[in-house]
């Protein structure tokens, strides 16, 4: 709360100059927790940018979204499961009835 309060009294007296001395921007710098170099190239118009281009609703202009249904892979891995236990059961079918050939 204090550094607030203080970023906001500096934020006030700093306004009203129109120039700052390189000391004082120092100092202000280390309160703000910045370098001062940040300030002095601080551009309203950078920052307006980087907001307008924030996008919150999946309207960016890349695209993150999936290329395939995750749904359709699912039932694709479901069917060659399914595909697959069937040939194990009908492989152990034939043994069993190799089995029963060899001891009759």
């Amino acid at each position: 709360m204090l550094k607030t309060i203080t970023e906001l009294f500096l934020t006030l007296i700093l306004e009203q100059s129109e120039e700052i001395e390189d000391s004082t921007l120092e100092k202000v710098a280390k309160v703000l927790g910045l370098s001062a170099e940040a300030i002095k190239n601080f551009n309203e118009e950078t920052v307006f940018n980087i907001i307008g281009n924030t996008y919150l609703d999946n309207s960016a202009s890349l695209n993150f979204q999936c290329t395939f249904n995750p749904l359709e892979k699912l039932m694709q891995a479901l069917d060659a499961n399914k595909e697959l236990y069937e040939r194990l059961s009908a492989s152990e079918r034939e043994k069993v009835e190799i089995l029963k050939g060899n001891n009759a």
